[in-house]
């Protein structure tokens, strides 16, 4: 009994042997097959610095509007978010003491005007009369002194009313340039005094005029140079790349927690149809150099062995290990100088 029960023990034993190695070798295939392959492609790769930055309004394209003159705000006509555009009328003060004020002027100018004409002809008048030997010669120098007298006092008057339709203009509060109104600092109603600062009505700013303020460390500034190409992305369009380009770089530096860096200014030249807005921060990415059409692979598929480089071919259902020769790396990506060709692939991992 014993003998037989161990004889079935020893067969039971060799069985669960032969199941085991059957699921090792089944695990060892799958495994064999289970990595991750890329393809040879090109792309533009180049060396890059990269860098955080803060979208800004350019020089000029922020705009804070106020009023010359001084009176109570009669109607307003711009909301935050209002798209206006330039000339438009965005507030008016009540005009009625300026109004007055022009209408005096005027008077003034037709009154000068009539004095003019009596002078013209009493000069004319004068003049005849000396020929006629009726007057002297002081009764007409007096006639001429009179009508320049009259004269200058038209263009006097003239000058007045310009300068109280200039006046009178200025209750008109318009826009000089088209954008968004970011901000309204007043309401109708309230009385607004220019004596001898302009008060703020409006903020408006041309979200197709801005900039990005990239912050670059002291390490990477010297490679930096006007006219190289920039790319960057915003939290809120994730899956977009705007472009543009550098066009100044700060002399002085910005240093905060003893971390010094040097701000470059970069001019959006591709917005991906998208709307940018000041204060948004950026993740950007300034090109030192850039290579046209190269062969590339990730870098992660490379191998080093001994100071050299290799990665792993796939044909058909064999893989062998192959050298290589590497140019640039860029963004996970390594140029392939030599060694492989557009089309193969390669193992990235196992």
């Amino acid at each position: 009994m014993n003998k037989k029960w161990i004889y079935l023990s020893g067969i039971v034993f060799i069985i669960i042997l032969i199941l085991i190695g059957r699921s090792l070798l089944s695990d060892k295939k799958n495994r064999s097959v289970n990595y991750q392959t890329t393809t040879a492609t090109r792309r533009d790769i180049g060396s890059s610095v990269l860098a955080t930055g803060i979208i800004k309004p350019m020089v000029g394209a922020e705009v804070r509007v106020g009023s010359r003159a001084s009176g109570i705000v009669k109607s307003l006509h711009a909301n935050i978010g209002d798209l206006v555009k330039k000339g438009q009328v965005l507030a008016e003060l009540d005009p009625t003491e300026l109004q007055a004020k022009y209408d005096q002027s005027l008077a003034a100018l037709e009154n000068a005007r009539a004095n003019f004409e009596y002078a013209k002809l009493d000069l004319e008048r004068q003049r005849s009369l000396l020929k006629q030997n009726f007057i002297s010669q002081n009764q007409l120098d007096l006639a001429e002194k009179t009508f320049e007298i009259n004269q200058s006092q038209v263009k006097q008057a003239e000058a007045n009313l310009a300068y109280a339709r200039v006046q009178l203009d200025y209750t008109k509060i318009t826009a000089p340039i088209s954008g968004v109104v970011a901000s309204v600092s007043t309401q109708e109603g309230e009385t607004v005094a220019a004596s001898f600062a302009a008060p703020t009505f409006v903020t408006i700013i041309d979200l197709e005029r801005l900039e990005v303020n990239a912050y670059v460390d002291e390490t990477d500034i010297g490679k930096i140079k006007v006219g190289q190409e920039a790319s960057f992305t915003v939290d809120t369009y994730s899956d977009s790349d705007f472009r543009g380009k550098i066009t100044a770089i700060y002399p002085k530096a910005v240093i905060q927690d003893n971390v010094v860096n040097y701000i470059v200014t970069i001019q959006i030249t591709d917005f991906q149809n998208k709307i940018l807005r000041p204060e948004m921060t950026t993740n950007v990415t300034l090109y030192l150099e850039m290579k046209k059409n190269v062969l590339t692979i990730p870098t992660s598929a490379i191998k080093r062995d001994k100071g050299e480089r290799f990665v792993t071919v796939i044909e058909g259902d064999k893989k062998f290990q192959r050298k290589v020769k590497v140019g640039w790396n860029s963004n996970g990506y390594t140029e392939i100088v030599s060694g492989l060709n557009e089309g193969e692939k390669v193992i990235i991992s196992e």
